[in-house]
């Protein structure tokens, strides 16, 4: 009986020097290519299409295995040969990786320049479609003691109140806070809205007697015309 052409071609129907699987057990993951990589996830393609030529096309349309971090399940179902489930495994893999770079630093962390705030939340940001707000609360080593979601949505005085900013940083005895929300745009430019609420936190840090080190608000730098991919209060003068 011949072949159905239209049958899924899995990873044990390629030849066996075409598996990633076999090179993955003889030579470690670090032998295999991106396109192999996100093969052995896919595990099979669907009828008519090769898994490896799926997996190829995926990287050829992000670019890089990075910017399928920000990729949602309509942007993985435009591929040819991956549907809902697939999509699904995918986003679960991709959260999984921002998840773990979002840990990865050293487990108590010092935060004194606004380059070391945007690095240590470019892991969280990457994907997100809407505005978050977070405090950073320190101790007098600037060391990471808590890091606090406050808001989702829009950074205005009305999603980050200062009496929602402060609060954990009194509970957990902080002597500094770092205020952080990133713009989904990139640029880190700041609002007026985004002026008003530093300016109320800086009022409310007087009162509570915890240092406001800085309010960073995190982007991308190709999207920030200076190419920091940051924005800080602090050296900006107004703090």
């Amino acid at each position: 009986m011949s072949e159905d052409p239209y049958q899924p071609l899995r990873l044990k129907d390629l030849a066996v020097g075409e598996r990633p699987q076999e090179r993955l057990e003889k030579l470690g993951p670090g032998a295999l290519s991106d396109t192999e990589l996100l093969a052995m996830l896919l595990r099979s393609g669907s009828r008519g299409h090769n898994v490896l030529v799926i997996s190829q096309q995926l990287m050829t349309e992000a670019g890089s295995l990075a910017s399928l971090v920000r990729w949602g399940e309509t942007d993985f179902r435009q591929i040819k040969g991956i549907g809902r489930i697939k999509a699904l495994q995918l986003i679960t893999v991709m959260e999984v990786a921002r998840r773990v770079l979002s840990q990865g630093g050293e487990i108590d962390p010092i935060f004194n320049r606004p380059e070391l705030v945007l690095t240590h939340f470019q892991p969280q940001i990457a994907g997100l479609s809407v505005e978050k707000f977070w405090v950073l609360c320190l101790n007098r080593k600037n060391r990471l003691l808590k890091q606090v979601e406050v808001t989702s949505g829009t950074a205005t005085n009305s999603l980050a109140h200062p009496r929602e900013v402060f609060r954990e940083a009194i509970r957990r005895g902080a002597t500094a806070i770092i205020c952080v929300h990133n713009h989904p745009s990139g640029d880190p430019a700041p609002s007026a809205a985004d002026i008003q609420v530093t300016r109320q936190l800086r009022e409310a840090a007087k009162t509570v007697e915890i240092e406001l080190t800085d309010h960073v608000i995190v982007g991308r730098a190709m999207a920030d015309p200076r190419g920091l991919g940051f924005y800080s209060f602090r050296e900006a003068g107004v703090l």
